[in-house]
């Protein structure tokens, strides 16, 4: 791990990549040497998939690796959640992702030596992974111990036409004479075991990792090897699902080959024996592909690869590669981001941005892990991730992929309501971490008790809705989330009289995991609010534009006029917590009350706290995993002032750790908003490296998506300034004075709008679509398909001085003379503060 840098502490440089290694290119990652010693690191950065299949970036020849990892999106297996002392109501079942059977794995011998990178030599040596075209290739000469050198150049793609599909190429070349190679093209069963695989996640007591089983998960049904074509069938052993994987292979050379099939339970293979020739190349196509199902038999999943194999074999790997040119060059037309002179910039942000592609555009009829299909992080589990992090990326750019996401919740509906009624609620409860709509989180204080998922859903439903003009989607199904968590907010708070009557919500567990079970927290309360204030409306609206599709929800539902009302009062009566004397809003009732964690005297090695300290010491502290203030500032900031705004981040940055990858864009937006430059810079670089430098440690475990999302929210409402509250679009701009232009895409309706922003002016542009229309600066602008407008910034917003990182009110005094005493000083500097990461 990392040093943990404090805001304020400088480091030696903004590009923290070895460049002799991973070169600057603004399309591509691209390794130019081999290093065995970060090699889980690379394997996330390098992985392939398309939502539902991912690959990880291990080598063909099947060693050295950190983990290798196949995941297919929604494929686990159940377990017992076995807590020290049961209590009513916990979760009850574990889930898991489970590795599928690998068909990536092509090992080769090359005159009877095996060729693995940490043998022998390697000469020359680039992979790369181009985001236009979406393919992992590799190029390499090695030579063998016996002095013999081959030339071996690989292609791996996980395919966005073909959800079920990849396609992997291996050519060989033998340099020295001829030698006899050998190509062994498998399939095989590594999550029980095979090819001296075993979790790495199964011990270390790290919960962001996934959980071991320590038994057989995959029950053999079926195997097949004959005439180019192996395909296995299992069953999960406890949750029951299945799954069937196959490959067709494809051989072209001029040598001489002997071919040998094979297969049993766990594996399949086809080896073929070759005489080959100096300078005769020989080229392997291997075709794979993937079923799954929670219910479907085996030997129809297996009837299905077959199809697939069939129809994605008849044209060649090109047809393939060029239908994902195709498809990533319509993705790149709706969501690039451009940056003028900064390419180390541009290559981060797209790198970023292909990982959302990959995590999100065929999950279809699944949800988006946290780690996407990139590994086994956090077990393969659906967070508020999604809704939060990931979905304001989709809901403007590419908008079909924030339906499905919001479909995926819809149909765990039924699974929330009984949630909820297992909590003793009405409505329903949708699980803080799962994969089948079950909660499985075992750990219930930083975990069911973040009640606030309910309104996270709400929240990005509305979003969604008010930005795509969606009705249908409403009135099908998001009018039922809608009324099932309003009615779950209105039985969990309560009314107490104090002087005025305020609806109070209690024993609840906000963004920030280090403040556990508190109550009236400040995030749930507003987006509570919001999720409350929202549904009363929507029934209100549905009764006088929609009244049959009323009538018909009414009676689906069970609805009363009075829960419309009771909501609507809620809504306004809740409880939002201010502290009068400090000018900030408490993070929750009581959290003012506990002492002010010394983070910088805390070591280095101490970080992040949750591995180092036990909990009950961090829940005595003024001290935070995230933002939390900060990110209801961002999400409701309609409903705070400018000068909230600005004393709340200043009282909750100092003492917010960023241990959590979702801190650093969010506190990075807010920055940008109260006008401190630099610290918005620094968060806004430690999000857009936290996979690509490793600075939180833990890239091994997968690709950390939903701040990839949050690097895209950061550069459009951070930088940019958008901003969407009740269906109304605003611009106020906040572009740092060392960036020339930002230019990005956002979607209003049907129409694609590109913003270039510049320290001068904002142009806005239609590429597709009719007009948009939307505020710059409380200026109504309107946009035409052959008419941009130009709008003239007399400045971009205020500039403070640079913020160091530390509170005026955590010590020091006051502009009114009265003293404040905490363990952490603070005040203003014009030193340039730091990032996140370390060079």
């Amino acid at each position: 791990m990392k040093k943990k840098l404090l805001p304020h502490e400088a480091p030696e440089a903004v590009d923290p990549l070895d460049r002799d290694r991973f070169p600057i290119d603004p399309w591509r990652l691209v390794e130019l040497s081999y290093d065995s010693s970060d090699l889980g690191t690379t394997e996330s950065l390098f992985a392939v998939g398309n939502g539902y299949l991912g690959m990880r970036g291990t080598p063909e020849e099947g060693r050295d690796v950190h983990s290798h990892g196949t995941f297919v999106n929604g494929f686990h297996e159940t377990w017992p959640i076995q807590h020290a002392e049961q209590a009513y109501g916990l979760a009850s079942l574990g889930q898991t992702i489970v590795n599928a059977p690998d068909t990536a794995l092509i090992k080769l011998y090359v005159d009877d030596e095996p060729v693995l990178l940490a043998k022998g030599d390697v000469l020359e040596y680039e992979r790369s992974i181009d985001f236009r075209e979406g393919i992992l290739r590799r190029s390499l000469i090695w030579r063998a111990p016996s002095g013999r050198r081959v030339r071996i150049e690989t292609t791996r793609m996980v395919s966005f036409k073909d959800r079920h599909a990849a396609v992997m190429t291996m050519e060989v070349t033998v340099l020295d004479g001829n030698v006899p190679v050998v190509i062994s093209s498998q399939i095989l069963n590594r999550q029980d075991g095979g090819d001296e695989y075993s979790p790495k996640a199964a011990s270390g007591g790290d919960p962001r990792q996934s959980a071991g089983f320590g038994r057989r998960v995959l029950i053999p049904k079926l195997n097949y090897c004959k005439a180019g074509r192996m395909m296995l069938g299992f069953e999960t052993a406890e949750s029951k699902m299945t799954i069937g994987v196959g490959a067709q292979h494809q051989l072209s050379t001029e040598n001489v080959v002997d071919q040998v099939e094979m297969s049993n339970e766990d594996a399949a293979k086809i080896v073929y024996r070759i005489d080959a020739r100096e300078n005769q190349p020989i080229r392997l196509t291997k075709y794979a592909a993937y079923h799954s199902s929670t219910a479907v038999p085996v030997p129809e999943l297996i009837n299905r690869v077959r199809r697939t194999l069939d129809r994605i074999t008849v044209h060649g790997p090109e047809k393939m590669w060029d239908e994902q040119r195709i498809f990533l060059d319509d993705f790149w037309a709706d969501t690039d981001v451009e940056f003028q002179g900064q390419p180390a910039l541009q290559q981060a942000v797209r790198w970023n941005l292909f990982q959302l592609a990959q995590a999100a555009a065929r999950a279809e009829s699944s949800g988006i892990p946290a780690k996407g299909v990139t590994a086994a992080g956090y077990s393969g589990h659906y967070f508020w991730d999604t809704e939060i992090f990931m979905l304001p990326f989709f809901t403007y750019t590419r908008p079909s992929l924030a339906r499905n996401a919001l479909g995926f919740r819809y149909k765990m509906l039924d699974s929330a309501r009984r949630r909820a009624r297992e909590m003793a609620q009405r409505g329903a409860l949708f699980p803080w971490r799962t994969i089948n709509g079950e909660e499985a989180s075992a750990y219930y204080a930083a975990g069911t008790a973040q009640y606030h998922i309910n309104a996270d859903v709400a929240y990005a439903l509305n979003r969604y809705v008010s930005a795509t003009g969606d009705v249908d989607f409403l009135l099908d199904q998001g009018v039922d989330i809608l009324v099932e968590t309003a009615r779950m907010w209105a039985d969990l708070g309560f009314w107490r009289s104090n002087g005025d009557d305020a609806f109070h919500i209690h024993a609840v567990t906000g963004p920030d995991e280090y403040t556990t079970v508190v109550n009236d927290n400040l995030f749930t309360n507003a987006m509570a609010k919001n999720n409350l204030a929202k549904a009363a409306e929507t029934l209100q609206a549905m009764q006088h534009v929609w009244p049959d599709v009323y009538r018909k929800t009414v009676r689906r539902l069970g609805l009363k006029d009075a829960e419309v009302e009771e909501w609507a009062k809620a809504a306004e009566g809740m409880s939002i917590p201010f502290d009068e004397t400090l000018g900030i809003h408490p993070q929750d009732l009581h959290f003012l009350e506990r002492e002010v964690w010394d983070l910088g005297s805390t070591p280095a090695e101490n970080f992040p706290l949750l591995l180092n300290y036990h909990p009950l010491v961090i829940y005595r502290f003024q001290v935070l995993k995230q933002a939390d203030v900060v990110m209801a500032m961002f999400l409701q900031g309609n409903q705070f002032s400018a000068e909230e705004k600005r004393a709340n981040f200043e009282y909750y940055d100092p003492i917010t750790t960023g241990d959590s990858t979702l801190s650093a864009v969010v506190q990075s937006i807010i920055a940008a908003e109260v006008g401190h430059e630099e610290a918005a810079l620094s968060y806004f670089y430690g999000g857009l490296f936290v996979d690509l430098d490793n600075s939180h440690g833990n890239t091994a475990d997968g690709v950390h998506v939903a701040s990839c999302g949050g690097v895209w929210t950061a550069l459009a409402f951070g930088f940019g300034g958008m901003r969407d509250f009740d269906g109304q679009l605003t611009f106020d701009p906040r572009l740092p004075e060392q960036w020339e232009k930002l230019t990005f895409r956002f979607r209003v309706g049907g129409t694609r709008v590109r913003a270039e922003l510049s320290q001068d002016v904002y142009r806005f542009t239609v590429e597709e679509g009719t007009e948009a229309s939307f505020t710059v600066r409380g200026r109504h602008v309107s946009v035409g398909a052959h008419d941009p407008v130009v709008i003239e910034l007399a400045d971009q917003g205020p500039r403070l001085k640079t913020y160091d990182g530390r509170s005026p009110m955590l010590g020091g005094q006051r502009e009114d003379g009265s003293v404040i005493t905490a363990s952490v000083p603070g005040h203003f500097t014009d030193a340039a503060p730091g990032l996140l990461f370390e060079s």
